[in-house]
């Protein structure tokens, strides 16, 4: 399916979800393609950004950040090239990053918005090992993490954009890593290619006893992606003043009842003195550059390997790419191109 000429496709959120997201709660949308005023640029997206964390912005409820309105267009990071501008800064033909919503083209004022350079990295890194997932892993792991060098870490969700990078900056910090991740092909992608030393497959083993083997001097850190039983067992080998960075939890987002499976195991952090903290990874936005640097190097010289999946469709094709996250058909970044 192609956008017809002249006309800007949109996915709009047409009823909030219960449980699972359905092809009902989304709207497909055309309008016309707007202009940019003065100080504004419009851009042609060309690579949208799929992650989790979008789950939580569907439902009415209070957040880091207010939830997608009904009728809005859905939030969504994005990678745009400049088609048109009345703005100083960006110019036609240059690619920016920003959060442009599932449409294909934006309007901007260039709030929020930073150009990218295809050159030095694909676009669509620009939108997980150089964008907010990989800025999710950094700062979650080291700063709230407080990574320190000879330590045991534990992730959850492994293969995932974000669980993904945290392995690999844990690694180049000099750590152990244990990931956890579902099916034998992830399992297999942590450990020959991304440098993990274990992995565990949370669909074929029992995850407490599997920890007990491969953490025998327990978890220092354990960065949690994905809450519920995974997030119980893991309490169970904290090491004493283990650090429990909670940065999502992907077992949860889907529950018909406005519950959440909270840890059983809690009391692990009084035994051990541990800490549990929660993140949101825009309160560093002022380091960002800082972390891209750094990660870049570590990119550039082969420490850290990028993993995503880019799917080829069209902005009608997003509902459907969107649920892969949920049916755990992803390894790596998701990202949808368009063409």
């Amino acid at each position: 399916m192609t956008a017809d000429a002249g006309a800007n496709r949109q996915i709009r959120l047409a009823r909030r979800p219960v449980g699972e997201v359905r092809a009902e709660d989304w709207a497909h949308v055309s309008e016309a393609v707007p202009v940019p005023g003065d100080g504004e640029f419009l851009g042609r997206t060309r690579y949208l950004s799929l992650d989790p964390a979008m789950r939580g912005w569907l439902d009415d409820r209070p957040s880091y950040l207010p939830p997608v309105g009904l009728g809005d267009v859905m939030r969504a990071g994005s990678v745009v090239e400049v088609v048109a501008s009345n703005h100083p800064k960006f110019q036609v033909g240059d690619h920016v990053v920003g959060a442009f919503g599932v449409q294909e083209y934006a309007l901007s004022d260039g709030k929020g918005a930073l150009t990218v350079d295809p050159a030095l990295a694909p676009l669509s890194t620009y939108l997980g090992a150089l964008g907010m997932p990989g800025m999710t892993a950094y700062f979650g792991l080291l700063e709230v993490g407080a990574l320190k060098e000879g330590e045991t870490v534990v992730v959850s969700g492994a293969a995932g954009a974000v669980g993904s990078m945290v392995g690999q900056i844990a690694k180049v910090k000099g750590c152990r890593v244990v990931g956890i991740a579902g099916g034998p092909e992830k399992c297999a992608l942590l450990t020959e290619e991304l440098g993990f030393d274990a992995a565990i497959d949370y669909r074929a083993e029992d995850v407490r006893e599997a920890l007990r083997t491969h953490t025998p001097d327990r978890i220092d850190v354990y960065f949690d992606n994905v809450g519920g039983p995974i997030l119980d067992a893991a309490l169970t080998r904290l090491a004493t003043h283990a650090r429990v960075v909670v940065c999502g939890a992907i077992s949860q987002y889907n529950n018909e009842e406005d519950t959440v499976q909270g840890p059983a195991n809690y009391l692990s952090l009084l035994v051990r003195r541990a800490r549990m903290e929660g993140f949101v990874v825009f309160d560093y936005a002022r380091r960002y550059p800082e972390a891209t640097a750094e990660i870049a190097g570590w990119i550039g010289d082969g420490r850290i390997r990028v993993k995503e999946q880019v799917v080829e469709g069209t902005v009608d094709d997003f509902p459907e790419t969107f649920q892969m996250l949920f049916r755990g058909e992803n390894t790596g970044k998701l990202v949808l191109r368009l063409g």
